[in-house]
């Protein structure tokens, strides 16, 4: 929740953060883009980290250095020590997904996993939610350092449940018999993702293959992503299992993972930019409109859960995807009328459907382990929990750059197609210019015409970005058609969720 959190309040208070540092847009794109790629780089780093340390020790030192920086960060000055920083808290954040998801899977009792996972989905689906209604809160209320101080806040509780919660272990020994454990391979993985992940990020913004910096990022990654899988075939490394990965269920659960990551798009993105772009809604008034979305999980993540140990996993998949993708095929309908209420009805069905999905999702997931035994042996706990943090850090980066073209060039083919029919001798234009100029004659006499010009310019671009906004809606929708179409093909898995707590509770 604290990683995730970070980086959604860092998203959603860019604006805020740019004119309290003073701060330019380009400069500015880079804190976000620091903090995500040193998380990313330090996915795949962590398991390497975890087996050689272990998991506790690595867990509390980076926890104390993100208090640290989350405290002193809103004091710096300058652009390059905050994104120094930014990439120190980064990196620290970025060992709690991994670590804390391989421990909790190999230590909690059965009886419990279900209860584990919906409170890990709640996290997820909540906190992205609410970020955007809490940056608001501290604006309102208190300054733009409680983007940073929130994170300090929790985090001294998160110490003390990792002091409590893990038990202390000695420093892991190498096995005479197997390959030693190296680190080259790690750091060409991590290094290639984040540089990808850079190139990906800052795309949009460079006009992508148009800038050398883009082309280097993604040429770079790529190369160093292909060394370190020769590497790891040449040289195997005794802490990752690449071959348990290879399973059916597993590789359409990472394209399911990769799809939800840009279905939550639609209250990520969409929505805010309809309410902010085109309504003028302010953080705080859009953030009460997600929250529809966000209050629901803690009712209906526990429900979710609790079908899922009588209800075959794939038909919660299916039914929460069928219900976000009825949602988004209603939202695609809005206009430019809409307000916030409007999207009541669709944020209530999206509120049932998201939970169902996402928890679904992550209990696949979970019962793939049990299933395969994974969950007895900790390389392949730890190689699942580095590969899923990667999977999902690299997928929601995929997905907001996909959005973020697709409603660029969404908005200017509709502003073409509009423009097509505003020309200057069309009659519909001129009563159209001329009704605007008689509402702001008396306001402006000598500037009438050229403003009533310029309103009607404003309008055709309203209108654009409105017919953009429905545009991606209807393209999430096609990606809930994508995840039914893998989830059909997902297979049943032998032990259900229902026999493995009855084993774990006749065991007790």
């Amino acid at each position: 929740m604290i990683s995730t959190c970070q980086g959604r309040l860092l998203s959603v208070g860019l604006a805020d953060l740019r004119g309290a540092m003073h701060l330019g847009f380009d400069e500015a794109s880079w804190m976000g883009t620091a903090f995500n790629a040193a998380m990313m780089f330090i996915g795949p780093f962590s398991v390497y980290l975890g087996g050689l340390l272990g998991p506790r020790r690595v867990l509390l030192s980076a926890a104390v250095m993100f208090t640290v920086l989350m405290l002193v960060l809103p004091l710096v000055h300058g652009l390059t020590p905050v994104l120094i920083m930014l990439v120190l808290a980064g990196l620290t954040a970025g060992t709690f997904y991994p670590l804390t998801l391989s421990f909790v899977l190999r230590s909690l009792p059965m009886r419990y996993i279900l209860l584990g996972i919906a409170m890990y989905a709640i996290d997820i689906v909540f906190t992205t939610d609410a970020s955007t209604a809490l940056e608001a809160f501290y604006m309102d209320h208190f300054s733009w350092r409680w983007i940073f101080w929130n994170g300090a806040l929790l985090t001294p509780l998160m110490i003390a449940l990792l002091h409590y919660g893990m038990p202390h272990q000695p420093l892991p020994e190498a096995d005479p018999g197997k390959p030693r454990v190296n680190w080259r391979g790690f750091l060409y993985a991590s290094l290639g993702a984040a540089l990808i992940y850079i190139a990906l990020d800052q795309g949009q913004r460079l006009n992508w293959f148009h800038s050398g910096t883009i082309v280097a990022c993604f040429v770079s990654g790529a190369f160093l992503a292909g060394a370190a899988a020769v590497r790891h075939f040449v040289l195997p490394n005794p802490l990752i299992n690449f071959q348990f990965l290879w399973r059916r269920n597993t590789l359409l659960l990472s394209l399911v993972l990769v799809s939800f990551r840009f279905v939550m798009l639609a209250t990520v993105v969409s929505i805010p930019n309809f309410l902010g772009s085109i309504q003028g809604y302010l953080p705080l008034q859009t953030g009460r409109v997600l929250l529809w979305v966000g209050l629901p999980q803690f009712l209906l993540g526990l429900g979710a859960m609790a079908l899922m140990r009588w209800v075959d996993p794939r038909l919660l998949l299916g039914a929460g995807f069928g219900l976000v993708g009825l949602a988004c095929v209603m939202n695609a309908q809005l206009t430019s009328v809409w307000s916030g209420s409007s999207f009541v009805m669709t944020q209530v069905v999206m509120a049932v459907g998201l939970p169902l999905a996402f928890n679904a999702m992550v209990g696949s997931l979970i019962l793939e382990l049990i299933n395969t035994g994974a969950l007895k042996r900790p390389i392949d706990t730890l190689t699942f929990a580095g590969y899923f943090q990667t999977v999902r850090l690299m997928g929601g980066e995929l997905g907001a750059t996909m959005m973020g073209r697709f409603l660029s060039v969404r908005e200017q083919f509709h502003s073409n197609i509009l423009g097509l029919g505003v020309n200057s001798g069309s009659s519909i234009t001129v009563h159209r210019l001329l009704a605007l100029r008689a509402g702001i004659l008396s306001q402006s006499a000598g500037t009438a015409t050229a403003r009533a010009g310029v309103l009607l310019a404003a309008e055709v671009k309203k209108q654009a970005l409105t017919l953009a906004v429905a545009d991606s809606f209807a393209l999430i929708a096609c990606c809930c058609v994508v995840c039914l179409v893998a989830v059909s093909a997902m297979a049943k898995v032998p032990v259900p969720y229902r026999k493995v707590i009855a084993a774990d509770a006749k065991a007790a």
